[in-house]
């Protein structure tokens, strides 16, 4: 037998194949940490970003390209003739978050530290000497992010260890270059970095972009890098950039019928859809992590809101399969326990469920993550890849899957597909919920509503806060509010009652969802929440009672007012029966006074009185006479 001939690696396409060639400390970190050969989007962007050249990369998720920026940056920094002068700054690196610039950073730091001059530089983590000055050009980094250090021990840190590059958050970087002490002339400055630009605008950052763009000269080396490009984005190329070189990386898959179709999203990540009710979510999301073959070890979850991820983070447990923890990362936790539950989730030997909002869809490279689940789409459609791409990365099979509902929202896959990101029905595993099972999660998650208050509260919170998301998706025509079953979501969040939002009047939904529970009478878990909640209602009901003593009196008083106006029309006729006879006496006085001939004279001027109002009073009770001039009405 002929054995086979052994398969030759091009040597153009290795590290080793890099012209120029990369310096032997960088290759024996690329070796250490088991990278065969560069990506594509490496190879293109080592072979431009390491010469005077302005790029603009565009790649699939999970493309490498942090790497591919890095050891450009790195190279320009070390290739100058003497090192750089004390609190000068040479390259800026800006990323969207928090979690993205401390990747970047640590990633930086473990390639430096394969450059003997450069590790011995760095100081130590809480060393308080300064940093000495060297003979030869090193690389000493300082991470600036907003939240876990204050600014001004930013700045203290900075005049310490006089850092030559800067990555961090455009907020806290733009203050610190606001700095006198901070300077980045034109002689010394060498490269700015943009990663996940697009986000960087997309999150508002312009100002702060704006700001910093104003602190750099304009004679330098940008690159921006991101996995789409928006148009904001190409605004920003015209101004920032001088003749960039635009790379774009695209994966071409085949599909039915002998067609090649571009993908923003490695081949290595099966991107799949299960059509499922919203009461079936939970307990398809258990099958997906009981039946995938292998069993996950780390899996993410996306929710669209932060308090949907606080309130079914606080549901799940005991509701996963057995083995799996959670922990949790969105926009309103502290930053210290930010930090703390990324690391967890990273250096997790155990199964974990991650379960997050959009913050961990972009930038974050997690290692080994084999599920990425969507509870919800997202409300931008451009924010679907990302989530996707934090499986299936460097080449490592992932499974990333998407959860409908049944109607309107089956659009979507059309609109994937459309935006070049084709979703197929999910085939292996099987899922397949029964109402018994439905019934089983929805009972489990009521029961710890009705033991806890402030669960059923977070339930209420989480809930208005999915409606609201859900109205404001940007394919409206799919995502119709109009046609969600309130009834059927209620019972998939295992709600005891509907909240009161506007989206349920005039729909003529019980809000009690027919349980008869008396939601006022959920105790807090808590036994000091408890106690102050039943003061809270004590003192509510007792200012109640106070308003309704307070309407009473003055209803009280008004009534009695009324009761005076009657007695006044009641002694009405008395009042009458005392000016007569007061007219009467003073009629007598003044008789009394008349001579005899006077006393004649008003005698039959009285008497004349009385004839014609006699005369009046008979006239008008006889009727008008006929020829006299009355209105009878309009002729017909």
């Amino acid at each position: 037998m002929v054995p086979k001939p052994l398969k030759r690696v091009n040597p153009q396409r290795s590290w080793e194949g890099l012209t120029p060639p990369l310096a032997p400390w960088i290759l024996d970190y690329i070796h250490s940490m088991g990278f065969e050969k560069p990506t594509p989007v490496q190879k293109a962007c080592l072979d431009i970003f390491r010469g005077n050249k302005d790029v603009v990369v565009e790649a699939v998720t999970g493309s490498g390209k942090t790497l591919a920026y890095l050891i450009p940056v790195v190279e320009k920094l070390l290739r100058g003739p003497e090192p750089a002068k004390r609190h000068h700054v040479q390259a800026v690196i800006v990323s969207p978050t928090r979690e993205l610039a401390s990747q970047i950073y640590n990633v930086l730091l473990a390639l430096v530290k394969f450059h003997e001059a450069s590790k011995e530089a760095i100081p130590e983590p809480k060393s308080d000497e300064k940093r000495p000055l060297t003979e030869s050009p090193v690389v000493v980094p300082q991470l600036l992010v907003g939240g876990t250090v204050k600014a001004a021990e930013d700045l203290s840190t900075f005049l310490r260890i006089s850092p030559n590059i800067l990555v961090g958050t455009p907020g806290r970087l733009a203050e610190l270059l606001s700095s006198a002490y901070v300077k980045a002339p034109a002689s010394a400055f060498e490269v700015l970095v943009m990663d996940e630009a697009d986000r960087l605008l997309d999150l508002g950052f312009s100002n702060e972009l704006t700001r910093i763009l104003g602190y750099l000269p304009k004679q330098r080396r940008t690159g921006l890098f991101s996995a789409s490009l928006s148009d904001a984005v190409e605004k920003l190329i015209t101004v920032g950039l001088l003749n960039p070189h635009k790379i774009t990386v695209r994966v071409r898959s085949l599909k039915d019928g002998g067609l090649i179709q571009e993908r923003k999203t490695p081949m290595s990540l099966q991107m799949s859809y299960i059509l499922t009710p919203a009461s079936q979510k939970i307990p398809a999301l258990c099958q997906l992590l009981e039946k995938s073959e292998p069993r996950p070890q780390r899996a993410i979850v996306f929710f669209s809101t932060c308090f949907a991820v606080k309130y079914f983070s606080r549901v799940l447990h005991g509701l996963l399969p057995a083995g799996y923890s959670i922990t949790t990362l969105h926009g309103k936790l502290e930053p210290q326990v930010r930090e703390k539950n990324f690391e967890r989730f990273v250096n997790a030997t155990a199964p974990t469920v991650l379960l997050t909002t959009d913050i961990a869809a972009r930038g974050l490279d997690i290692p080994q993550v084999d599920l990425v689940v969507q509870f919800d789409p997202p409300t931008d459609t451009k924010v679907f890849i990302h989530r996707c791409g934090r499986a299936g990365r460097a080449g490592r099979r992932g499974l990333a899957v998407v959860m409908l509902q049944p109607g309107s929202e089956e659009g979507y896959v059309a609109l994937l597909d459309v935006r070049k990101t084709p979703i197929t029905p999910l085939e292996s595993p099987s899922i397949s919920v029964t109402d018994s099972e439905v019934d089983k999660v929805s009972a489990k998650i009521r029961a710890q509503a009705q033991s806890d208050r402030e669960i059923f509260q977070l339930a209420q919170r989480g809930f208005v806060s999915w409606t609201r998301s859900y109205i404001e998706h940007q394919a409206s025509s799919i995502f119709r509010i109009s046609e969600l079953n309130w009834e059927d979501l209620a019972k998939g969040w295992g709600l005891v009652e509907l909240p009161k939002m506007p989206e349920l009047k005039g729909l003529n939904i019980d809000r009690s969802l027919g349980l008869g529970i008396d939601t006022e009478a959920i105790p807090f878990r808590d036994k000091e929440k408890e106690k102050k909640r039943q003061v809270e209602l004590a003192k509510w009901k007792a200012e109640k009672e106070n308003r309704l003593t307070a309407a009473d009196a003055a209803g009280e008083k008004k009534r009695k007012n009324n009761e005076a106006w009657s007695g006044k029309a009641e002694n009405e006729d008395a009042k009458l029966a005392r000016r007569e006879k007061k007219r009467r006496k003073r009629e007598a006085a003044k008789t009394s006074l008349m001579s005899e001939q006077e006393k004649k004279e008003q005698a039959e001027l009285e008497r004349m009185i009385a004839q014609i109002r006699e005369k009046n009073k008979t006239a008008a009770a006889l009727g008008p006479k006929e020829g006299d001039d009355e209105f009878a009405g309009f002729d017909d």
